[in-house]
């Protein structure tokens, strides 16, 4: 186990205890690659910063679901995944938390937490400001999820190949061909130059 692994699995087991700083910590960590699997599933209506507030909850919420420490991601990600579902089936807008604690009128009992702080990421910030950019995503939005998930979490979130694989659970090799298949995709329909910029 690497030093950075074990680390990891003591700040897992401190949040999963109900340690508010240790929650905060591991939320600050992972919330950028969170954001952008949002961004490859959330339905077009809804604001990444609402859904974001709604990871959050949950991951504190759900923290005492996880069993192993070492499939931290993937269930992360699976969170995320129900959140951005939820979202499509109801359209409603989504609970909007103030950084911090929450708002006890707003919550009831059971779900009376610490929402950790910093998810103020909004979609623009993600993708850059540039017509091409936006131009990009609204594109890369509409590849199949399988293509669109590896290629948020490369392209705006420079996470490695290693990375993408862990999050996913899926092997590296797998996450090469989807990233070579979907710009292939972009290409076929933005041009070279836009994809050789922007998705390089």
């Amino acid at each position: 186990m690497s030093p950075s692994q074990s680390t990891q699995e003591r700040l897992i087991a401190k949040a999963r205890a109900g340690d508010r700083a240790a929650q905060q910590d591991l939320w600050r960590t992972h919330r950028r690659w969170v954001a952008a699997i949002i961004l490859a599933h959330r339905p077009s209506s809804v604001e990444v910063d609402d859904l974001m507030q709604e990871v959050a909850v949950k991951l504190v919420s759900k923290m005492a679901s996880l069993r192993d420490a070492a499939s931290f991601r993937p269930w992360l990600r699976q969170i995320v995944l129900n959140v951005c579902r939820g979202s499509a089936r109801s359209l409603r807008p989504t609970l909007r938390l103030s950084h911090g604690e929450a708002n006890d009128d707003d919550l009831p009992d059971a779900t009376r937490v610490a929402v950790p702080a910093s998810t103020e990421e909004t979609a623009t910030e993600l993708v850059g400001r540039g017509d091409a950019a936006r131009r990009l995503m609204e594109q890369v939005r509409t590849l199949p999820p399988e293509y669109r998930e590896p290629l948020v979490l490369r392209c705006v979130r420079s996470l490695t190949y290693q990375q993408i694989s862990e999050i996913l659970n899926l092997p590296v090799t797998t996450i090469e061909t989807r990233l070579a298949r979907a710009r292939r995709m972009l290409r076929e329909e933005v041009g070279d130059a836009i994809v050789a910029e922007e998705i390089a």
